[in-house]
């Protein structure tokens, strides 16, 4: 018996859990990718024989990838070596001591305690309670849904869900509600900084972002091989239940017959017929026509001034000297107000930035081999690399911003001849265009953000949107969730049409 078809356009996290997902149930599967290897923004940057993860760096909520290797027949740690993460961060603002944050939340309270005093240890203990709330009232009518809408958030309960909508506090800014847990700005500085998780500030993103912090608490892992591991273990799993993956092909087309999307169209100009297309893009690149013009009513530009943050990275082989570094390390600006004004209010890079991070040969201890490391450093910048020419001077003046401040703060990173490649936000704009660089799609600015990201169908039927610009929103596995929801909406839309022709499951493989 014939099996639908299905063309996934994109090899990022959401593309390959898709991918994956509808290959266990049996569908057939062509994976179109037009770099040379999957993940997407969850990439790797080869520096002499070093191998340095430059995208996402964090990986938590762990269940996602277990349920969706469950479903299959699988079990993720087969396929995936975790070492969970003793120490979550590391988080400095001078030469003095810095405060750790560490999975045991009585470690933390304790390192809060000794770093800012008892009062913001027992501010601590309420946030903690209070992020956990949120993040369990926003679990499953929220980050599972398919789509976002306040209807289904406050859901069947009716006026209780009403009243229980003030508690996942959409209608107060981050910082203005951190006040009520911590008066020693330092502390309102870390805990704002997971705003940044979504491409977001802390002064005007909701405080329903708080919830961020919790899923830090319920563990955060360091993966064998580096995050990039993790795309080709889902990318080995795919085709292990029969999906093709190729490589090096550009989709200039999703092409559309009798208003259903039929396949796409390759830039050799090959035709691949589907029954279903799922576009694992940002949606800024399907509403600016790079996949033709009939596909840009399946989604909506998002306003240059509702973009997220970009970045500008230096991926380094380096020998550290000084701060002892965890593997997450964060040493904050003295002025975090004026960080994000210069970004998002004058669309500039930030005169002293708050600087991220990732010792990738340090698994939550500060001790590493002797010798260079394996090093991705990161500051936050405005998405306008599609209007603004990142020149020699400007990039090597943040340069000198960066590792000056990190001077200051008592590390210093010797690198090794032609051993740092830098990323600007220009440079992610060519690999994700139409984007500006922004890497979290739509910033989640004021209380309606979440809500204007596209769920997974669109008004085009048979087309389907996955990834870190849609619902759920950005990072690793609010990125799979998206992926998973394209893939189940695919399956219920085949299962009502009466098309879907599933086959027997084939066993995975394991990749270990």
């Amino acid at each position: 018996m014939p099996r639908d078809r299905v063309v996934v356009v994109g090899s990022g996290v959401a593309g390959l859990v898709s991918a994956f997902a509808l290959a266990a149930r049996g569908l057939d599967v062509t994976v179109l990718e037009r770099a040379a290897t999957p993940g997407g923004k969850m990439r790797e940057i080869a520096i002499g024989t070093s191998r340095i993860d430059s995208g996402p760096t964090v990986f938590t909520m762990r269940w996602v990838f277990d349920e969706l290797f469950a479903a299959a027949g699988l079990n993720f740690a087969d396929h995936v070596c975790l070492r969970p993460l003793e120490t979550l961060a590391r988080h400095a603002w001078d030469e003095h001591g810095p405060l750790d944050l560490f999975a045991d939340q009585e470690r933390t309270v304790d390192a809060i305690g000794d770093f800012a005093g008892a009062q913001e240890a027992d501010g601590y203990r309420a946030f903690c309670r209070d992020t956990k709330r949120i993040y369990e009232i926003l679990e499953k009518p929220f980050l599972r849904a398919a789509q976002p809408s306040m209807g289904g958030l406050i859901g069947a309960d009716g006026i209780r869900g009403l009243m229980r909508l003030p508690q996942i506090k959409p209608f107060s800014s981050m910082w203005s509600a951190l006040r009520r847990y911590f008066a020693d700005p330092r502390l309102r500085q870390l805990f704002g900084r997971y705003a940044t998780y979504c491409g977001s500030s802390p002064y005007l993103a909701p405080a329903t972002l708080m919830l961020v912090a919790h899923v830090e608490r319920e563990g955060v892992w360091s993966i064998d091989g580096g995050m990039h591991a993790l795309a080709k273990a889902l990318a080995d799993c795919a085709r292990s239940f029969g999906a093709t993956i190729r490589y090096g092909e550009d989709v200039s087309e999703i092409l559309v017959s009798g208003g259903r999307a039929s396949g796409v169209r390759l830039a050799s100009g090959e035709r691949i017929a589907a029954d279903a297309v799922i576009v694992n893009a940002d949606v800024g690149a399907v509403a600016d026509g790079m996949f033709g013009p009939l596909a840009r009513r399946a989604a909506t530009e998002i306003p240059l001034r509702e973009r997220s943050l970009s970045a500008m990275t230096w991926s380094v082989v380096a020998k550290p000297d000084g701060f002892p570094l965890h593997r997450h390390n964060v040493f904050f600006s003295g002025d975090y107000a004026a960080e994000f004004d210069d970004i998002f209010a004058h669309g500039r890079l930030p005169r002293e930035p708050t600087v991220y991070i990732c010792a990738q040969d340090r698994n939550g201890h500060d001790i590493a081999a002797t010798g260079p490391e394996r090093f991705l450093v990161l500051v936050n910048a405005p998405a306008n690399g599609d209007r603004h020419v990142y020149d020699t001077m400007e990039v090597a003046q943040c340069a000198q911003r960066t590792f000056g401040m990190l001077e200051r703060r008592g590390l210093r990173l010797q690198a090794q001849a032609d051993a740092m490649q830098v990323t600007t936000p220009e440079d992610f704009n060519r690999m994700f265009p139409a984007t500006g660089g922004a890497l979290y799609g739509r910033s989640s600015h004021g209380w309606t953000a979440s809500f204007q990201r596209p769920g997974a169908r669109t008004k085009i039927p048979g087309l389907y949107l996955a990834g870190g610009s849609t619902h759920p929103g950005p990072g690793v596995p609010m990125a799979a969730l998206s992926g998973r929801s394209a893939a189940a909406s695919l399956l219920a839309d085949l299962t009502s049409r009466g098309s879907f022709r599933q086959t027997a499951m084939r066993g995975g493989t394991s990749t270990r």
